[in-house]
Order: structure tokens, then sequence, then C-alpha cells
């Protein structure tokens, strides 16, 4: 029985003891946060980091669950960032499961030989040897949560280099050893270098820009530029690196532009010089400059010019070496310095971040806020931030001015205590949130804050007293040191708690971009993105566009000229009426006369809408220049209907679709014979949605009688038994008063009667020929 209860009991704890490290190892989500240090931490901050945790959360001085807990987390977090592939495969996908697929070993398929037949000679994999170099590719290689969450981070001011590649990429082994060369030069002074592999991860690869592999893109503030040399090689690449860096990034210093450059710190950033014996910059100066700009303003002197000479001779520059010196607001003396042959990377780095804060810095965004003021929870190692709130005007320099003489005179521990000021009208959120509390009748409005963590801050109010008739203002700022100093000393125990605490949210970044400032960078990126992809027989493809284009338009306006000139010479001579002179003026409208062609028949005959006819008048090249006069004057008072269309038909040409006409209209389809010199003179009304015609001529029996008579007449004669010409109605009398007329007509007359015809036409007492079909237009 008691053995059943220990083994029970053991069992009991196995499995307490399983399940407590499943939960330490589940919730190991992010050892960076249990650390307390950032992504792009050192393997020697790391290690620091580990041995202060666990000298505090160690079981002998913590005995109770929470510290066991603890000291765990913090153990498997160091064993994770201490391991070079964990810490790299956690950085890029976020796994610490030492199970996982990612730390499995790979099968190695190269026991069986499948590039060849000959088990002893792979000649195919000695030549190109694409294993190793492939292998040296996925080494580098990266994913797309990578991607997106490192390089194209917010808060990354670095320089990165991607070369895509794929696996069956020939070009890409080709040019691996020139990479390798590339990445030993550049990656020591700072350059990050990836590589991604384009089939696996092609939403990067587009996003990119990138159209083949191998493919180098540079990646700079966001923005991307396809590196499209031919010649792959470290200078060349170095060269277009340095092309891409901002020039706004450095300032060319002399003595002329050299107090105004060191006295700019207006612009809340540090000033640092570097001193070099040549006149074009070192890249790894450039990326320093770029990756601390929103920080530190870099000028750069040539010690080689003459007009640098006075500027060496006040900090005793040695002119063979390279200097580099950094100032906060005092520009008579320099806050550090460092001279070398040529500085390291990891020393210029070093240097500009520690020193990249003025003594007295305006948080103007919640980057600086984080630099300025970091988050601590631990009550025995809180950093406390004495923060002026102040406005941005020049009314309130005395204020800034007290307050930056106190941080530089106040010898508290930087990493405990730092000073910074504050515009009111830049951060009302912040203001509003700490305004419990606050002192109205204060002198200056001063608090003093302590971050728990990034939402979450505790603060207290320093009141300063206002100034008397009698005290003056050296006692002003000693009263104020004084009770600054008091009330820092008091809140550093750990005993004194701050009264006030506040939920706050990020500040706005006064740096940011305006929208004018946004389309004029990209403008410019568009630009440099445009001269690095259009070749030569691309912009002598635009050009010539350009040029025809100009062209146009010069010929257009140099026509446009000479037409408004001889506007001008017509109306001067009165031959042309302008615009504005005919509102007054009632114009008569002009009546056309259409020829009857093969090509304009479907719009005169065959296609008019409904309602509407063409009247037609029939000549021949003898009578025309004598029946079209009389036939206008005739349709002149009809012009203005918009439901008549008038024309002409030469005879010659239109013989055979007259012909056609009259015998459709016949009773009895007949083949006639037409006399074309007899058909000279008549007028046909053709309407050809209903398909009938009226004719008109003047030995028409209807043209001289309008009588029901004359109608039966007119259709017994064109029912005759003979096949008659067209012009045996000419020729004929249908009446008793022609017996004694002469059986000849002169082409004078033959129009005549048209004017009596028409406004019987109109009054719909005219006969009607109707059709079937209107024939073709054939052309005799």
């Amino acid at each position: 029985m008691i053995s059943c209860l220990i083994s029970n009991y053991i069992i009991t704890i196995l499995v307490l003891c399983t399940t407590s490290y499943i939960h330490v190892c589940s919730s190991l989500n992010d050892p960076y946060a249990i650390l307390g240090i950032n992504k792009k931490a050192t393997t020697y901050e790391i290690r620091e980091a580990y041995k202060e945790l666990a000298k505090k959360w160690h079981p002998d001085k913590v005995k109770n669950d929470y510290g066991a807990e603890k000291f765990i987390q913090i153990k498997l977090a160091y064993e994770i960032l201490a391991d070079l592939d964990r810490r790299r495969i956690f950085d890029r996908y976020g796994v610490s499961d030492i199970n996982s697929q990612y730390f499995q070993k790979k099968h190695d398929y190269s026991e069986y030989n499948r590039f060849t037949l000959n088990q002893n000679d792979d000649d195919f994999g000695q030549r190109f040897d694409i294993k190793q170099d492939i292998a040296f590719y996925q080494k580098l290689s990266i994913t797309e949560n990578y991607f997106e969450k490192m390089i194209l981070s917010k808060n990354a001011k670095k320089v990165h280099v991607v070369m895509f590649y794929n696996d069956w990429c020939f070009k890409c082994t080709r040019i691996v050893d020139a990479f390798k060369k590339i990445l030993e030069l550049l990656q020591p002074i700072g350059i990050n270098f990836a590589t991604v592999n384009a089939v696996h991860e092609e939403s990067v690869f587009r996003k990119c820009g990138a159209r083949e592999v191998p493919q180098l893109v540079l990646i700079l503030d966001n923005q991307y530029f396809l590196y499209r040399d031919h010649s792959f090689t470290p200078q060349k690449v170095v060269e277009f690196i340095r092309k891409k860096i901002p020039f706004n990034v450095f300032k060319r210093i002399e003595h002329d532009n050299f107090n105004d450059f060191l006295g700019g710190w207006s612009d809340n950033r540090a000033r640092a010089l570097i001193f070099e014996p040549r006149s074009l910059t070192r890249l790894r100066y450039l990326l320093t400059a770029f990756e601390f700009y929103d920080r530190v303003a870099f000028g750069f002197v040539n010690t080689i010019s003459k007009d640098s000479s006075n500027i060496i001779t006040r900090f005793k520059v040695n002119t063979s070496l390279d200097t580099l010196i950094l100032f906060n607001e005092d520009t008579t003396t320099f806050t550090a310095s460092v001279c070398m042959e040529e500085i390291p990377n990891h020393i210029l780095v070093n240097m500009v971040s520690t020193n990249q804060f003025l003594a007295f810095p305006r948080i103007s965004s919640q980057n600086i806020m984080e630099s300025v003021c970091p988050t601590e929870w631990n009550r025995q190692r809180k950093h406390l931030c004495v923060i002026l709130i102040t406005e941005n005007n020049r009314k309130k320099d005395f204020e800034r001015v007290a307050l930056r003489n106190i941080a530089l005179s106040v010898g508290y521990n930087s990493e405990k205590v730092r000073f910074a000021y504050i515009f009111k009208e830049s951060q009302p959120d912040f203001i509003k949130s700490i305004s419990k509390g606050s002192f109205k009748d204060s002198l200056i409005e001063i608090v003093i804050i302590w971050r728990r963590d990034k939402k979450r801050i505790k603060y207290n109010w320093v009141y300063v007293a206002k100034q008397n008739g009698n005290s003056s203002p050296e006692h002003l700022m000693n009263s104020t040191k004084d009770q600054i100093s008091n009330a820092v000393k008091k809140l550093l125990k750990n005993s004194e708690a701050l009264c006030y605490e506040a939920i706050v949210e990020n500040l706005f970044n006064e740096h940011s971009q305006g929208i004018l400032t946004k389309w004029i960078s990209q403008f410019l990126y568009v630009v440099d993105y445009l001269s690095d992809n259009i070749e030569d027989e691309h912009l002598l493809a635009v050009f010539s566009l350009l040029g025809t284009i100009a062209f146009m338009f010069t010929v257009g306006y140099v026509l446009i000229y000479f037409v408004r000139v001889e506007e001008k010479y017509l109306k001067a001579h009165g031959h042309l009426i302008d615009i504005q002179d005919q509102r007054h003026i009632n114009l008569i409208p002009e009546l056309k006369l259409y020829e009857l062609r093969a090509e304009k028949y479907n719009g005169m005959v065959r296609l008019l809408k409904p309602g509407c006819r063409t009247l037609l008048l029939i000549n021949d090249c003898q009578s025309r220049h004598k029946l079209i006069p009389y036939f206008h004057k005739a349709v002149w008072p009809y012009r203005k209907s918009k439901t008549l269309l008038f024309g002409h038909m030469v005879i010659e040409r239109g013989l055979p679709w007259f012909a056609e006409i009259l015998r459709l209209s016949l009773s009895k389809n007949r083949h006639l014979q037409v006399n074309p010199r007899n058909c000279v003179g008549t007028v046909l009304a053709l309407n050809g949605h209903r398909k009938y015609f009226c004719m008109y001529h003047a030995k028409h029996p209807e043209s001289a009688l309008g009588t029901k008579r004359t109608l039966k007449n007119t259709q017994k004669l064109l029912d005759a038994n003979e096949d008659p010409e067209i012009g045996t109605f000419l020729k004929r009398d249908f009446s008793e008063e022609s017996e004694s007329e002469p059986n000849i007509l002169l082409e004078d007359n033959l129009l005549n009667g048209l004017d009596n015809w028409l406004e019987r036409l109109f009054d719909g007492r005219t006969q009607k020929y109707y059709i079937n079909y209107w024939p073709d237009f054939i052309t005799k």
C-alpha cells in the first residue's frame, strides 16, 4: 500500500513538472522581451543581460514558484539567443522548439548520383558545383515574414542588399564568387545582406520589382533600387550604393559654414564632424550618417582643402588620420572624439549612438521618447525623466535655457535621470493625459515621469515659485535647481513612489513628412527609378516622340497664326463679317443642289426618312447650265423645309436607272426604249420610304391639266399597246386647245409650268407612280 502511494506521488510530481515545463516553453514567445533586449543586440549584450537577470531571479534569492518559473524562462531564452543557429531560425521563422522541422538534419541525396549515369564520374557536378553554390545562397535565405518585420520595419534605418535566386539558376552559380567578395567587403561596414528564393517567396520577388534572377536589390528607407549593371564587381556595387544614399544626410563643412553648422542644434539634433584626408567620403561614414540622420547631423571636412585650415587648427586634428568629433549644445567643446587611420564600424556606431542626443533634447516622437525615457518596470532600476512643458515661441526661451543649464550642471547618472522638454501645441494628447496634479500657479511646468511600460507612466509635478521683485534670475535658477534635485533624490529611493499614474498613447511624430514633401520625395524616387531602368534606345524613342509632338504643335500654331492674319485682313476689307456683328442680321439659308450619282444614290433615294422627298431635275451636259438656274429659282421658296432634298441628274449617266423606274411604274412591265434627249427638263419627286414618285415635264399631260380626265388619259397613254418611248407623251397633244400649238418646245420653256406643278405636288393632287423596289443606280 505504501509503495503504491509513493509511486502515485512520484507520478504526480513528474506530471506537474512536465506541465510546468510545457507551460514555460509555451510562454517563451519572445526571448528578447524576456531578457529585456532588442533584436539587434550583440552576443556580449545578451550575455550581460542574462547574468544580471540570473543573479536577480536565482532560486536561492527568490524562493517562490514565480521566481523559479521566471528563472527557467530566462535560461531558455539565453539558450536560444546564445546559439547562433537557433537565434537565426527564431528571427526568421519565430520557432524556438529544438524538435522543430527546421532543426532536423535533412537527408543527403548526393549518394544517389542523380546527375550522372557513371557513379565514379560526376562530371556535371564537378564542373558547376551546383550543390555548394546554391547552399551558400540558402544559408542567407529569408522568408516573407522576416522580410516584412525586420527589413521593412519602420524603425530600421539600415541599408539592406537582397539577392534573388532560385535552385536552378546557372547564372546565379557563376556570380556566387563575386557575391561572396561583395558580402565580405560591405558587411563589415554596416550593410546587411540576405537572399530570397524567387520561387518560394514570389510575393517578395514581385514587391521589389524584380523580373529575373539573379537580381540584386538595394533597400534604402523602404524603397527598392535594382542593380542593372552587367558588371557584377565590388567597385560597381559600392558606386551604385553611394549614388542611392540621399544627398542631405551629410554636409560639406568649410570655414564659411562651420559656425552655422555647429550652432544649428535647434533642429533637435546633435552635431558630428568627420575629418578625412580625401575629397570622397568613405562609404561607412555615409551609412552611419544615414542611420542616425534623425538624431545626428553629420558634417564632413576635407583636411586636404585649404578652406578647412582654420577648423583643423582649432581642434588640432591630425590631417593624416580619420577623426570623429561629437558635439551637443555647447559648441566650444566636444563630448567625444576618436582618431584612427580607418575608424571601424562598431566603434563608429557605438560612439554616435552613445552621444546621439543633446543634453536637453526635445521629445518630438515616440522613438525619441523610447530612447530618452526607456521603460523599466523594476522599482530598483527605474529611470526618471525630468520634462519641461513649454511652448514653441521665443518668450519661453528663458525656460529652456534655464533647464538646459541645470541639466548640464547637475551631476546625476545619465542612465538614471534624463532632462528633456516637450511642446504643448505639438503633443496635446500627452499633455492632457498627465494634467492631473499640475500646479497652475507654478512659474514653469516641470514633470518627472517614470515609464513602467509603453502605455503606463507614473509622474510627479515639480512646483517652482514665481519670481519676487527682489530675487535675481540667478537666484531663481538656483531655487529651481534645488527643487528638482530634491525631488529627483527622493524619487530615486526604492521606498518612494510617484503620486500619479496615467495611460498614454504614442506621441505624434513631428518629423513626419507633409503631403507636399511626400509628393516631392516620391517624384524624385520615380525620376531616379526611371533613370536606372530606361536604356539609351528608350531615351531615343522618347525624345523622338516628344520632338514629333513639339513639331506638330509648332506647325499648328503657325497655321492658326496665318488663319488669324487672313481673318483680320478679310474683316478689314469687308469681305468677312464678325460673328458678334451677325447677331442682328437675318442670314438667308443656303440652298444646295446635289448631283445624283452612284455613291450618293442610297442617301438621296433609298435611305430617305419617312415623310422626306427628293426633288430631282433631269438634264444633260448641254442644257444643265440653262435648266439648273431655272430649277433653283423654282424651288427656292421651299429651301427651309427639312423634309425636302434637292438635286439634279445628268441623263447620260442615269438613263438605265430612269428607264427602269418608268418600266416598274407600268401596270405591265415591258421593255422600254427611252430617248434621252426627250427626257431633258423632267422633274421627279421621289419618296424613298413609300416607293413612289411624281413626275413633271412640259409636254406631260399632268403638267397642263390637273383634272381626273387627264390622269385617266395619262394612264391609258402609258398602257398603250405599242412600246412607247419616253418622248411619246412629249410629242402628243392631249387637249383640243393644243391642236393649233406647234409641236416644238424650246429648252428655255421646259420649266415654265414647274411652279404650278409644285403647288399641286404639295397639295397632294399629282399622280403617284408606285414601284416595288428601287433599282440600282448603274452608270451608263
